[in-house]
């Protein structure tokens, strides 16, 4: 039995489409500064973000999810019924059970599909994606939907100055299958918990349900700890996903950062010396930060603007509350 086990077939995996749901509403910095005390200025040179996108209230996070896994499948020419599995990832999502995942694969009409859930904050699209990633190259499924969907606006304080600009609603989707090339690298993943109070929730359901006098939970962030670990930890992390993939910096076509920061996004690009042909995402400009749906939606915009060539290569990065990461060089679809 463990020498059938160990002769399984193995196979390549790759991200064969990608698509995304991007909010209706969308919300400039001038309108941000009526709930806080900012100017456009200051949110501009503090973040690089122009505007974001606020989730309506009939745009829930499982209509969202589901607009965009449709449009990724839809990318990759597979029908729903194909789908063997479901992963999301999402840190706002407020109902604990059933796992998103599976309402999202019965409205897609993913009828065999397996469906769970992934909490990692920001970072959970790449955990997701290797997980989907070592389904298929294993032959545990042939086509795998990774999803990243999120309401920050629900568990964001809009009168919270320090980050009621930063935080923003959308849901980005890929679809993973089988490759005849490698097409998704060994994950690179960390976590630093002597660093969680960095960026947490101010209280727990459990006490908001004891005292509803409390606050009820919502994030709380010092951005200039995160700013600073994120700097010092994501650039060696990203310099070891390309080394495991056996590639340098010369080899991608684009960077994909979580869209936590612009400047941030720019001081780890410097600091991995990527080269000038290399497209940096700076979706946040006009996204906002949008935790676990960051990189699918960037590297949606980077393809459908012709920023980043389809097929070319990647090097994506997600990092956030924990403090946790995940990386992996990938073939864009």
């Amino acid at each position: 039995m463990t020498s059938q086990l160990l002769a399984a077939p193995r196979t390549h995996s790759r991200i064969l489409g990608v698509g995304v749901h991007r909010p209706r509403r969308v919300v400039t910095n001038r309108e941000i500064c009526e709930w806080i005390d900012s100017t456009e200025e200051w949110i501009v040179d503090r973040s690089g973000i122009h505007y974001r996108r606020f989730a309506e209230k009939d745009e829930t996070l499982d209509v969202m999810a589901v607009s965009a896994a449709r449009r990724a499948l839809q990318h990759a020419g597979v029908g729903a019924a194909q789908v063997d599995c479901v992963v999301l990832a999402s840190m706002s999502n407020l109902v604990q059970t059933p796992p998103l995942a599976v309402r999202v694969a019965d409205d897609l009409g993913a009828v065999r599909a397996g469906a769970f859930d992934v909490s990692a904050a920001c970072a959970g699209f790449c955990h997701a994606l290797a997980i989907a990633g070592d389904m298929v190259s294993t032959g545990q499924a042939r086509h795998v939907l990774v999803i990243g969907a999120e309401r920050m606006t629900d568990i964001v304080d809009p009168a919270d100055r320090s980050i009621a600009f930063l935080f923003a609603d959308g849901a980005g989707a890929v679809l993973v299958g089988p490759s005849d090339v490698p097409g998704i690298g060994p994950v690179v993943r960390g976590a630093d918990g002597s660093s969680r109070e960095a960026l947490r929730m101010n209280t727990s359901w459990g006490a908001f349900r004891g005292d509803p006098t409390l606050p009820p939970p919502m994030m709380k962030m010092d951005g200039r700890r995160v700013f600073r670990w994120a700097v010092e930890h994501m650039v060696p992390a990203g310099r070891r996903a390309l080394e495991l993939a056996g590639v340098t910096a010369d080899d991608l076509a684009a960077f994909i950062p979580h869209q936590a920061n612009l400047r941030m996004i720019e001081i780890l690009a410097a600091r991995l010396k990527l080269p000038g042909h290399v497209s940096v995402a700076d979706d946040i400009a006009h996204s906002g930060n949008t935790s676990a749906a960051s990189i699918p939606l960037a590297m949606e915009a980077l393809l459908s603007g012709g920023r980043a060539p389809h097929g070319g290569m990647a090097l994506l990065m997600g990092f956030g509350a924990g403090l946790n990461y995940a990386g992996q060089v990938v073939l864009l679809p």
